[in-house]
């Protein structure tokens, strides 16, 4: 079949909306809702009233009986909540079965999906993470309810997402294992979602969304072409300089003298052996230029996945105020985009826009009170009585510690959940004070600050894709897996 040329990267927590996908979308690329921790977007919107009406409307759209009814009598607040009262309580995930957060799970990723499909044919798709494991079933049960044409994971080994596809679109329940720090010789631990218990018809068919992994290298490809649970439909290839969470680099880790992990030859993909898989794919990460969509297509790739210029257009969730400070930046020459090796719980380096008032600034990071209220980057721990505890080295120190961690691991840790949500204006309040921002973006951000007006004001969805689609400049053609500044040693040429 025909995949689109251009699919719109699954940026943050609520940066790619259902506005944004729809946009893109509409033009004739592969729009993408962000699924990360939607049910709470969708409980502190109606919490803020839902101005423009469009979630109740979609939820009513939802094929489950009564379940939106449920969502509305305990989230929606007519007119909204005070600015300086706190949004609601949604619960944390944990293995222990959670009817209501099921249903809010389910219920925010139907929404998302069915207003990006609103008013127009084009194809939507879904980006989850696969270190998030515990929402992974609801959450692609309403968006297939919805229709989702794409499923796109990354950040991990997504070994199992094909056969819980195949299984929910033929109305079966589904299970999926969940990664728990255990003593060895210990039972495997397991979520599941039985469809029918949500109030969907037993055997009741479903759309089967194309599944896309997102991987960095072509030995995990491999992997998952051969020992998937289930067809891997294509890859998306991530190179070192793509905003969000970064695959690490191989080997022992080294640091450039600015601190950031150094990437060398093994980290760059071979696309000749992607080429030998025979399945299509796309190349994500400082190729989002007229010259890097043709090198990639003359390298084999389908096309682009493109992220950071799409975050800084008008559609995009990013808060304003952001974006416009940083396409400034951007413009001026002045935008320090920073690999941290430490900012993410999972691990993962994750790239930090250093915009004064964020937690990337060191004054706003010593000040803030840690808290983990949302736990959707803990990680699950078994001790030798079996009991389970869930632990995240960006929580206070002293809970970390009593569950077994090294205070060690909690140095320099980013609340990614709380400063994503604050990134796209659904702060939540602490005694009056708003939790600050976490801003990521690529490493290249010189399309965006072209693309932006002098004064900072976003361009459009559609001027992205015109400006991709359009005659290569005067410019070099680019590399495909280019190098961040002063983090690299090596460029790969295409090839």
């Amino acid at each position: 079949m025909t995949h689109p040329t251009i699919i719109q990267g699954g940026m943050g927590i609520a940066v790619s909306n259902r506005r944004l996908a729809r946009a893109v979308s509409r033009e004739g690329a592969l729009g993408v809702v962000s699924g990360t921790l939607l049910a709470v977007v969708l409980a502190r919107r109606l919490a803020s009233g839902d101005p423009s009406g469009d979630l109740r409307w979609a939820l009513g759209k939802l094929p489950l009986p009564g379940l939106a009814d449920r969502i509305l009598a305990r989230y929606f607040v007519p007119g909204g909540l005070p600015a300086d009262r706190p949004f609601p309580i949604v619960p944390r995930p944990t293995l222990e079965p959670n009817p209501l957060l099921d249903e809010l799970t389910v219920a925010a990723n139907f929404t998302e999906v069915f207003l990006a499909k609103e008013g127009h044919d084009g194809p939507i798709g879904l980006n989850l993470l696969e270190k998030i494991q515990l929402p992974t079933l609801a959450s692609l049960f309403g968006a297939m309810l919805a229709g989702v044409d794409y499923v796109l994971m990354g950040a991990g080994i997504p070994r199992a997402i094909p056969r819980v596809l195949d299984r929910l679109a033929t109305g079966e329940p589904v299970d999926l294992k969940i990664n728990v720090e255990a003593p060895p010789g210990t039972a495997p631990h397991v979520c599941q979602l039985d469809p029918t218990r949500l109030g969907w018809p037993a055997g009741a068919k479903l759309k089967r969304p194309h599944f896309l992994a997102i991987v960095s290298s072509a030995a995990l490809a491999l992997t998952l072409a051969k020992k998937a649970e289930g067809h891997v439909d294509g890859f998306v290839i991530e190179s070192p300089i793509a905003g969000g969470h970064n695959a690490p680099p191989r080997g022992p880790q080294r640091l450039s003298p600015t601190g950031e992990p150094i990437y060398g030859p093994r980290d760059h993909p071979d696309l000749a052996e992607f080429r030998a898989l025979g399945r299509p794919f796309w190349l994500a990460g400082g190729q989002a230029t007229p010259a890097g969509l043709a090198a990639a297509q003359a390298a084999g790739a389908v096309g682009l996945q493109v992220g950071s210029l799409f975050a800084l257009c008008a559609e995009s969730g990013l808060a304003k105020e952001l974006k416009s400070d940083v396409l400034r930046s951007a413009r001026a020459g002045g935008l320090d985009v920073f690999t941290d090796p430490r900012a993410s719980p999972t691990g993962f380096p994750f790239k930090v826009a250093r915009v004064p008032g964020t937690l990337a600034d060191p004054a706003c990071y010593a000040t803030r009170r840690r808290v983990c209220d949302l736990g959707y980057l803990r990680e699950a721990v078994e001790g030798p009585d079996g009991r389970l505890v869930y632990r995240c080295p960006a929580e206070p120190v002293a809970d970390f510690t009593r569950k077994g961690g090294d205070a060690d691991a909690t140095e320099g840790r980013m609340c990614l959940c709380n400063g994503l949500l604050s990134a796209v204006g659904l702060a939540q309040s602490r005694r009056g004070e708003a939790e600050p921002a976490v801003v990521t973006i690529g490493g290249d951000c010189q399309a965006a600050a072209r693309l932006a007006t002098d004064g900072g004001a976003p361009y459009r969805a559609r001027d992205v894709l015109r400006y991709l689609h359009g005659a290569p400049d005067n410019e070099a053609t680019p590399t495909v897996a280019p190098q961040q500044a002063g983090a690299a040693e090596v460029t790969v040429p295409v090839g």
